[in-house]
C-alpha cells in the first residue's frame, strides 16, 4: 500500500484532523467562534467541546504515522475514512434533521464526505493491487491446499 498518492491522501488527511483537533482542544472559543457559535465558560460545555478535539488531534497523528510507516497505512487510511466519514455522514443528518447550518459548515461537510470517499478509493486500489499480485504470483505455482497461511504456519510447528 505504499505509493506516493497514498502518502499525499494520508498527510493531507492527518495535518488537517492535527491542526482541527488541536485548536478544538487548545483554542475552542476562536474555532467555534469562526462558525459564529458563542461557546461561554461554562466547565462542562468546554470540557465536551475540548475532548472530541483531542481525539481528532490524537486520529491526526496516527493518520500522520501511517504515511510514513508502511505497516500502519491500512489502520492509518482506515481511520481516515471513520472520522472523516461519520463527521460527513453526521453533519448530512443534522441537515437533514435540524436545516442547513452556515455556508462553512456545509463546506466543512462537502469536505469530510469527500476525504472519506477518497479514502475508500485508496484502500480500495491497495486492494485490488494485493489481489492482482497474489492471483500473479500463484499462477506458475502448484495448486493451493485451500488453507490459509496462517493454518499452514501452525500446522507446520506441530
Amino acid at each position: 500500500m505504499k505509493n506516493v498518492t497514498t502518502t499525499i491522501y494520508l498527510v493531507i488527511s492527518g495535518l488537517i484532523l492535527l491542526v482541527i483537533g488541536g485548536t478544538i482542544l487548545l483554542e475552542p472559543h476562536l474555532f467555534h467562534g469562526s462558525n459564529g457559535i458563542a461557546l461561554g465558560n461554562d466547565p462542562n460545555l468546554l470540557s465536551e467541546i475540548r475532548a472530541p478535539g483531542g481525539l481528532l488531534a490524537c486520529s491526526g497523528i496516527t493518520i500522520l504515522m501511517g504515511a510514513f510507516r508502511n505497516q500502519m497505512r491500512p489502520l492509518a487510511a482506515t481511520l481516515s475514512i471513520l472520522v472523516y466519514g461519520s463527521f460527513g455522514m453526521s453533519r448530512l443528518v443534522s441537515m437533514g434533521l435540524d436545516g442547513i447550518p452556515s455556508s462553512s459548515i456545509v463546506g466543512a461537510a462537502a469536505v469530510e464526505v469527500t476525504v472519506a470517499i477518497f479514502g475508500v478509493y485508496i484502500l480500495w486500489r491497495a486492494r485490488s493491487m494485493r489481489l492482482h499480485a497474489a492471483s500473479s504470483s500463484r499462477s506458475g505455482s502448484e495448486p493451493r491446499s485451500g488453507k490459509s497461511a496462517f493454518s499452514r504456519g501452525s500446522a507446520s510447528r506441530r
